[in-house]
Formats: C-alpha cells, structure tokens, sequence
C-alpha cells in the first residue's frame, strides 16, 4: 500500500511539471546586436549628417551634428567669440579626404581630421586637428594641430535655422569650405592635389 502510495504520487508530480512545462512561454529571443545598440544610444537632439563632394579628383567628406537656432543666440552667445568650438554638436565634426587638400594656404594631407573653428565678430579660424574622433571640444589639443587658417566672414540675407556646413565645387580642382548658421557665412576655399 506504501509503494503505490509513493508511485501514485510521484505520477500525480511528473504530470504536474510536464503541465507545467506545456503552459511556460518560450524564452525570450535575444535582441539583435543593432537592436541593442540602439536602444542603448541616447536619442540625439542635434541630427548628424555627412555631407560629401568630389573636388577635382579628391573625394571629401564631413560629418558634423546640426543644431537648430530655436531662437537663441548664437554667435556670442550659445557659441562664445573667441572659443575654440567643435563646429557643430555632439562630437567634434570631422573632414575625411581620400587626396590631399590645401585648406587656404594650410596644407592637409589625406586622411580624417577633426574640424573646430574659433568663431569671432568679424573673422573666424578653422582648425584642422590630428584627432578627429573626440567628443566636442572638451579634450581639444591644441599641440595636435596640424594647422590654423582665416576664414572670410560675412552676414547672411535671410536667418538659418540649422547649422549647415558644405563643400560646394567650384571650377577645376578648386571649392569652397562654407559654415552657415543664424545670420552668419564663414568660408575658406579648398583646392585638391
């Protein structure tokens, strides 16, 4: 009587877990690995954008954040005179070049770089530096650049809303380096080797 006891109660266990096991959920797929990384990358303000253009026969490109005025202001202001800036936001905006480039007179060899500019009243600087994957300008090196030059200032005709940067080819091997925001135009002409 004992045994069938035990046996009739290890027949009512077996049939409890395997209702049991008929009843769970799978378990969960993994996410996908850019699942993941999305869903860990904060959500960005600023859009960023690679803006590209072949100058002669150099491919250049530049990546760069895009903030939008929202009627702040913006040179003296949110982006002080005088202050090295990253030309954009988030990271540092960065020129990638598969030739070399003269960015004024400053010879850039091929090669990515980061792009900042110290933005003033009536003239600014771009600064070409070594490194180009850096967060803003928070780490800025000025003992890594590989050169300075003067950019032309000038105002605008109508307000930009949002940060633009572009290279816009001219004749032969020869562009133009522009940044455009609120009420203001920086340029620096760009010819390729």
């Amino acid at each position: 009587m004992h045994k069938t006891k035990t046996i009739a109660y290890l027949i009512l266990a077996v049939a409890m877990l395997a209702g049991l096991a008929c009843t769970a959920e799978p378990p969960a797929a993994e996410p996908a690995e850019e699942e993941t990384a999305a869903a860990t990358e904060p959500e960005r303000v600023s859009p960023h954008e690679s803006t590209a253009a072949t100058v002669g026969e150099a491919n250049i490109t530049i990546t760069y954040g895009r903030p939008y005025k929202k009627g702040r202001e913006i040179y003296g202001g949110l982006v002080p005179f005088a202050e090295v800036w990253r030309t954009g936001a988030d990271e540092a905006t960065t020129l990638e070049s598969d030739r070399d480039l003269m960015l004024g007179d400053l010879h850039v060899p091929a090669g990515t770089y980061g792009l900042f500019t110290i933005p003033g009243e009536s003239s600014w600087t771009l600064i070409v530096n070594k490194v180009a994957d850096q967060w803003g300008a928070f780490s800025y090196d000025e003992s890594e650049d590989l050169g300075r030059e003067e950019m032309s200032v000038s105002a605008t005709d109508a307000e930009v809303e949002q940060l633009t940067i572009s290279v816009e080819p001219g004749e032969g091997s020869n562009a133009t380096l522009s940044i455009v925001w609120d009420m203001t135009s920086a340029t620096l002409p760009i010819m390729a080797h």
